[in-house]
């Protein structure tokens, strides 16, 4: 059996190796010439770890993440903590502890585990045709390839996708931008070993944690889609957004670099199904386009992977089968994701803000037991639970 995957990225990757775990030929394309990915960070919660783990990258993976052994949450104004906890009782009923890395460290990371020179690159999709014989993959420079099965990982703004659903989905503007990158762990912002999260007025500011003392910060502004903003004025924006918040807000912004902090308007897509056209599938961001609210989209891609391996692997005779399979396991995972991330995305974010002003003040009393057993639930959701 030869498998194309289409996309280099986190979903991609992680299903190419996870194949190969299973001794099944694959082909990895991807549309770029240089991955560079959306976005400074990741969180990999015990799901996305036990996903790794699996796939052999127990090690590389702790090398990469940050020690986040705590979690507040602070007020804006005054900076005064509203609760602290630790996150030992997270890790003693998952069995695992979450890791925010780099991307660009996760993505070399994986690559370099399934093998750079594997992949191909500056190979953009523009058709998917099946026959009785299998898939062909047509790209944008002339060339194609035929395989047994495709496997969509081509993102949220998937190519494939129309062709699997036989017709357009439309990406839902969540209602905020978020601002990331990295900086340097600094105790006047922040404890080093904390997620530490700043909320106030729909908006927050939040740290993790990763490898090399770095913190992985964004900022979260509720805003209309379009407005002409870049690098340029991004610190201006910034110190007016967040005008009047605590001090380490302040010492944040000033310390980012404004080359390096990327800016994004955040988006999903309704859960749709089918997942499964045939021989094509689809994965990733390109099967569940989520808001980055409960920190699953790249874990679900790592579940997704899994799963789709093990059901080639135990479907060997039938390979349409294993994707119906792989469908069946999936589709209701992904779609109580998504919409679990647009939940939390509203109350966080003030779509209604009494709302918000009720979890603020919830949020005083919060003794750290609500928040993980609802990141429990979440996580134990996972095909390695």
């Amino acid at each position: 059996m030869k498998v194309i995957v289409i996309g280099g990225g986190i979903g991609g990757l992680c299903s190419a190796i996870a194949m190969k775990r299973y001794g099944i030929e694959t082909e990895v394309y991807e549309a770029v010439k240089e991955i560079k990915p959306v976005g400074a960070a990741i969180s990999i919660w015990p799901n996305g770890v036990k996903c790794l783990n699996f796939l052999g990258m127990k090690e590389p993976l702790r090398a990469l993440g940050g020690n986040m052994r705590t979690m507040a949450y602070q007020d804006f104004r005054r900076g005064e903590v509203l609760t602290r906890f630790s996150l030992d009782p997270l890790v003693a009923q998952s069995g695992e502890r979450p890791y925010p890395v780099a991307r660009a460290e996760l993505q070399m990371m994986l690559l370099n585990h399934y093998g750079r020179e594997k992949v191909q690159f500056g190979k953009r999709v523009t058709q998917v045709e099946q026959d009785s014989q299998g898939v062909i993959a047509r790209f944008e420079d002339g060339s194609e390839v035929r395989g047994d099965l495709l496997i969509a990982c081509d993102g949220t703004h998937s190519v494939v996708r129309n062709s699997v659903l036989e017709r357009p989905v439309e990406r839902r503007y969540a209602g905020y931008v978020n601002w990331n990158g990295l900086v340097e762990c600094d105790e006047a912002i922040a404890p080093a070993d904390q997620w530490t999260t700043f909320v106030g007025e729909g908006k927050r500011v939040s740290l993790m944690p990763v490898a090399g003392n770095r913190f992985y910060f964004f900022f979260d502004v509720p805003l209309p889609a379009g407005l002409a903003e870049d690098r340029t004025s991004l610190r201006d924006d910034l110190t007016r957004y967040f005008s009047g918040w605590a001090q380490p807000v302040q010492t944040l912004i000033e310390r980012i670099d404004p080359q390096t902090t990327n800016r994004i308007e955040i988006h999903d897509i309704d859960p749709f199904s089918p997942l499964v056209k045939g021989r094509v599938a689809l994965l990733g961001d390109a099967a569940h386009s989520t808001t980055p609210d409960i920190g699953q989209g790249g874990c679900a891609a790592m579940e997704d992977a899994v799963v789709l391996a093990d059901a080639l692997q135990s479907h060997p005779l039938d390979a349409e089968a294993a994707l119906r399979h792989y469908q069946q396991q999936r589709v209701d995972r992904v779609k109580d994701l998504v919409l679990k991330a647009r939940k939390r995305c509203d109350v966080t974010h003030g779509k209604e803000m009494a709302v918000t002003q009720q979890w603020y003040e919830e949020l005083k009393t919060e003794t750290g037991e609500r928040i993980m057993n609802g990141m429990c639930e979440t996580i134990q959701g996972g095909p390695l639970a």
